[in-house]
């Protein structure tokens, strides 16, 4: 009815994501600081570190082999029939969606996971830069507390508690997130692109819900764990990153959820921020599906050799997506000019900005449960996962919270992440 107020409430949520994002580093730094410290063995996290990225590797491998099979049965782009001529201010287009900017090379990608300074990796909310530190600074801890507890250790516990805590009071604004997020959405883009890009959207759509029936095979058999009940156990986060069409905004809170579902503080600490840049099932479909798209749409038929090269330049390309502004079409550009078929210009990439937008909750959803997954399952390879809790936590049973030994009394006190609990659900 009034598309432009709509599109004027995007400060609604732009406020609740930079709430969010402000503790998403100190949280990280603090989980896993704690979990390592209670654990104390580099060979126990260098494990975990190891089976999180063989996992990761195999299973965006297949996406991005899944989202080809779709995409050469499917063939959204047939019927199109782009002239390449008509695609000259695609190049422009397209710099300014991703900044001008470019993905990292894979060695590039690799030194910055080392910080420049520790300082910089928490102003620029860096997750794999804090996870780096974090790792070195509770592995340090857990050697110095060989003599006994250290002040350190109980001030990065009560600074955990407070974290958590500021956390609950932020998520009772997310429902004016969400409102502002989708009042923009709408407003914005409204429904008119739906039309032109219907088959597109289909077969996105439906690689991503055929793929979380795989995922949901693989959580069953390597865990032990129920999808579909964990999914309606996240459902108020799952609903928020849809919303905002961001899984960081829920980072925090999946945590928690995972902490309080039985998998290892120090599990769930290392997989879901590694997960966030190596583990983007959603983003990888979606490449697939959109390099046979342009190929499609400008009549052009790609060899086997040359979609096996595609996904190659995928493999390393989707690893440095993570944080980079307009990441995917950056990728595809590579991809592209990887391939080095002079009927597919760099510039064609553009075409899909009108659609990119309406994926956005594909990406996230298939995003959020693949990286569930990956830490149930590697919890669970690692003998971290506790799954007589995990299985009154999914059936809805009433479970005591997390507790763990006070540092300073020796009490038994709440957890942390049971702070982050007490919040009302967000409809």
């Amino acid at each position: 009815m009034w598309p432009e107020f709509g599109a004027n409430r995007k400060p609604l949520a732009d406020g609740f994501i930079k709430l969010i994002k402000m503790l998403i580093a100190p949280i990280i730094f603090c989980t896993v600081v704690i979990g390592i410290a209670h654990v104390g063995d580099l060979k126990a996290v260098g494990r975990i570190g190891v089976k999180a990225l063989i996992y990761f590797e195999v299973v965006t491998t297949f996406a991005l082999l899944f989202g080809l099979l779709i995409g050469n049965l499917m063939k959204p782009g047939a019927g199109f029939n782009i002239d390449p001529e008509t695609l000259a201010n695609g190049a422009d287009a397209v710099a300014a969606k991703t900044g001008s900017g470019e993905l990292p090379h894979t060695v590039e990608f690799l030194l910055n996971i080392i910080p420049v300074s520790i300082v910089s990796a928490f102003a620029e909310n860096a997750l794999l830069q804090v996870l780096f530190f974090a790792v070195l600074f509770g592995l340090a801890l857990a050697k110095a507390g060989e003599g006994g507890p250290p002040i350190v250790f109980e001030l990065v516990d009560r600074l955990s508690h407070l974290f958590f805590t500021i956390i609950g009071w932020i998520m009772r604004l997310a429902p004016l997130g969400a409102l502002g997020a989708m009042a923009y959405i709408v407003g914005q883009y409204g429904i008119a692109s739906l039309g032109s890009y219907g088959k597109l959207i289909a077969a996105c759509y439906l690689a991503a819900v055929l793929f979380i029936l795989i995922l949901a095979a693989i959580v069953r058999y390597f865990a032990g764990v129920n999808l579909w009940k964990f999914v309606k156990y996240i459902k108020d986060e799952l609903f928020l990153a849809l919303g905002t069409a961001s899984t960081e905004v829920v980072l925090p809170r999946i945590m928690v959820k995972l902490t309080n579902a039985g998998c290892s503080r120090t599990t769930t600490g290392l997989v879901v921020p590694t997960g966030y840049s190596f583990n983007l099932d959603g983003a990888t479909l979606y490449l697939s599906i959109c390099m046979l798209f342009l190929a499609q749409a400008l009549g052009v038929d790609l060899t086997l050799g040359e979609q096996i090269t595609a996904v190659l330049v995928l493999m390393l390309t989707s690893k440095g997506m993570a944080g980079v502004p307009g990441s995917s079409f950056l990728a595809l550009s590579a991809t592209v000019a990887a391939i080095g078929h002079g009927a597919i210009p760099v510039a064609a990439v553009a075409l899909l900005l009108g659609a990119d937008r309406i994926m956005d909750s594909m990406r996230v959803s298939v995003n959020l449960l693949g990286n569930c997954v990956a830490t149930f399952v590697v919890a669970n390879w690692e003998g971290q996962l506790d799954k007589e809790r995990m299985r009154r936590v999914l059936d809805g049973e009433d479970v005591p919270p997390l507790q763990e030994v006070d540092s300073i009394t020796g009490k038994i006190v709440p957890a942390p992440e049971a702070d982050a609990l007490k919040t009302v659900s967000t409809p």
